[in-house]
């Protein structure tokens, strides 16, 4: 029986890129293992089976060249290329080795092979009760059998990993080949570049010999235990339980500050350890992550960034004209001045307008205007503002003086110590709040969100309006969220209540970054006092789309169709919670609703939610940005799910340990530091 030893190894690793030809002892790695895999005595023949992706040129040059064959497939289908190699080889007998375990033991290989023969059995390895090293497994499989499993399956995960269906399927004999002392708990595996790390020094130990075997390898862990510490944190086949988009995120945490760059978008908001983390396209209101599923999203849409849905074809064909027409140049772009002239139009008390590219921009620059006009200081403030040391401030007398306006739990960290007793935050709807900061404070500026969780009641806009009239204040509404979502403009617009300055953001350029702040022209010309000023404020993709997008808005009055399909979801949330007896309560405007499980377990349940929804093909939890293109179909089929979900937070309460549902941590309520 021939048998033959396929190595799968490719450049493209989402947590270790290139590590097969990292090089130790001046040699890649892979090359390490293919001499060590060599010295086999019961191994016919061994290739190397590789993607076809155009990365992994290098790794097939290099291992023909020290007299390997190869094989280029499938980049994910795994198991297909494992067939295909075999057939081309004749082999009666595979033997599977994976191109990140350097440390493989040919005497451990032989032995398995040897015993494999003899209890003709389909499948035999040393990981079905793995007692070895991780970085020691061996697979043997009949070839036949690797053919059956191949025409059986098409589980994504099944073909990726090459021989889950076989271990998990009753149809095919198999035996385990355990060690007399189980020492799965060490990791002689390659994964993250701690590992190579450990790797690399057992190699050092032993140079310039590569050959030692396994048993020399446990040897020097007894005896030197601090060349092996590296990596003693990281589970046993951790990489096979992670989606391509968990790996990425392990990867970035160590390279990027938080893993990300808006504290929304981090996995650990949705479904640690769980939550696919990057896409790789988006169209409508679906997302595709990176091991290609199709989501449908019913959650943020781009943290609020796409009303019209994502990818929409008119704004992206304009687009696409301004990039082939150029998108900088030392003068000034002429969409800039239609914008403006539009936003205006739109809002006929602002005169005149600003652009940044980012909602935290445009609060600091409405910020800094408002501050040189009124030539006072202090700021009132009612909800969430954004990131700068202006609007942070307010946490450096208490830590949580921000808590209830939005992200709890946001610390004041590098914020200059001087900036404190400059922002004073005050309750919505609260005016005494309000009057009493007024009156105990020089305050120059009230700037605060129009509406997010609660509607003003008792007149409480006119009030604040009428407020900073008498006391000569400016008053900035702050529309970044809001805007376009329920009028053709700002939320203002529907209360009748006029603003000095306000911005706008997110939905604006439906996905292309563009943010706006306008005003009356006494105040905006204060700008010209105050320097400024940035490169890319002025570069032309942002005006595009904002202008396109705003056209289509109005064709559409999208504004009146996602309020319309807000108002529906938020009426199907309460009867499904009536339903199961469960108390909710609801808040946001229609087109950016929320619900919360009155319960203890609220988080757990907001993350069984996510976790429950995400294996049926939605990104969804408590919360909805709502876009054009939730059309009744998706959300039919969404609240279908949902309400099974609901019946089980309904047993939940009734006494059911909800953590015995969850299949990872629950999920973060604000602002954490991540490790």
């Amino acid at each position: 029986m021939r048998v033959i030893a396929i190595v799968q190894a490719r450049m493209g690793s989402t947590r270790f890129p290139n590590k097969v030809m990292r090089k130790i002892l001046n040699l890649p790695m892979i090359e390490i293992l293919l001499r060590r895999l060599h010295n086999s005595k019961l191994i016919d023949q061994i290739i190397l089976a590789t993607s076809i992706d155009e990365r992994n040129k290098v790794l097939v040059e290099h291992v023909k060249s020290i007299g390997f064959d190869c094989v280029q497939g499938s980049d994910h289908d795994v198991l297909e290329r494992y067939v295909e190699t075999a057939e081309k080889y004749n082999a009666d007998i595979v033997v599977r080795i994976t191109g990140d375990c350097p440390i493989v033991d040919p005497g451990v290989v032989d032995i398995l092979i040897k015993k494999f023969k003899l209890s003709k059995v389909d499948y035999y390895s040393n990981t079905i009760i793995p007692t070895f090293p991780d970085g020691l497994d061996v697979e043997i499989i009949k070839f036949s059998a690797l053919k059956k499993a191949s025409n059986e399956t098409n589980n994504t995960s099944h073909r990726e990993h090459v021989t889950p269906y076989i271990k998990k399927n009753n149809k095919f004999s198999k035996l385990n080949y355990s060690n007399d002392k189980d020492y799965s708990h060490l990791r002689w595996t390659v994964d993250d570049p701690e590992d190579f790390d450990v790797i690399s020094n057992i190699f050092d130990h032993f140079k310039p010999n590569i050959h030692f075997d396994w048993k020399e390898v446990l040897k020097l862990y007894k005896k030197k235990p601090q060349l092996f510490a590296g990596n003693l944190q990281t589970l046993r086949d951790e990489g096979a339980l992670m989606n391509s988009g968990q790996k990425l995120w392990k990867r970035a945490k160590k390279i990027i500050p938080g893993g990300n760059m808006l504290l929304s978008k981090r996995p650990e908001m949705f479904l640690p350890n769980k939550w696919p983390t990057y896409f790789s396209k988006s169209k409508g209101c679906k997302v595709w992550d990176l091991d290609g599923h199709e989501y449908i999203d019913m959650s943020y849409m781009g943290v609020g960034t796409n009303i019209l849905g994502y990818g929409h074809p008119e704004v992206d064909d304009s687009v696409m004209q301004t990039i082939h027409s150029g998108n900088m140049s030392t003068l000034n772009c002429p969409e800039e001045v239609y914008l403006s002239e539009k936003l205006t139009e739109i809002h006929k008390w602002a005169d005149m307008v600003r652009f940044a590219r980012s909602g935290g921009e445009a609060n600091a620059i409405a910020i800094r205007i408002a501050r040189a006009a009124s030539g006072r200081d202090k700021v009132a403030v009612c909800g969430y503002h954004g990131w700068h040391d202006w609007y942070l401030s307010a946490n450096l007398s208490n830590n949580k003086s921000l808590d209830g306006h939005l992200l709890p739990g946001l610390e004041p960290n590098g914020v200059p110590r001087n900036l404190q007793g400059t922002v004073f935050p005050f309750t919505y709807n609260r005016f005494d709040e309000l009057e009493d900061l007024v009156k105990s404070h020089d305050i120059g500026v009230i700037k605060m969100e129009v509406e997010r969780n609660k509607i003003p009641d008792d007149n409480f806009l006119q009030n604040v309006r009428k407020l900073a009239n008498q006391k000569e204040i400016i008053l900035i509404f702050d529309e970044c969220t809001t805007g376009f979502r329920e009028t053709f403009g700002g939320l203002h617009k529907k209360y009748k209540v006029e603003p000095d300055l306000a911005m706008f953001g997110k939905a604006m350029g439906n996905g292309y970054a563009i943010t706006a702040i306008i005003g009356r022209r006494e105040i905006m010309e204060a700008a010209q006092s105050s320097f400024i000023s940035s490169t890319f404020w002025t570069e032309r993709i942002g005006p595009t789309a904002g202008l396109k997008t705003l056209d289509i808005m109005e064709r559409e009055k999208t504004w009146e169709k996602i309020t319309k399909i807000g108002l529906n979801i938020k009426d199907r949330w309460k009867k499904l919670a009536d339903q199961n007896n469960l108390k909710i309560t609801q808040s946001g405007i229609p087109a950016l609703a929320s619900f919360s499980i009155k319960s203890k377990n609220a988080l757990a349940y907001k993350t069984l939610i996510t976790q429950e929804m995400l294996s049926k093909g939605y990104l969804a939890g408590n919360s909805i940005y709502v876009c054009a293109e939730h059309n009744n179909e998706v959300i039919d089929r969404y609240f279908e799910i949902l309400n099974g979900i609901f019946n089980l937070i309904g047993e939940c309460e009734k006494g059911y340990d909800v953590k015995k549902l969850l299949k990872g941590e629950i999920c973060h309520s604000g602002f954490k530091r991540l490790n």
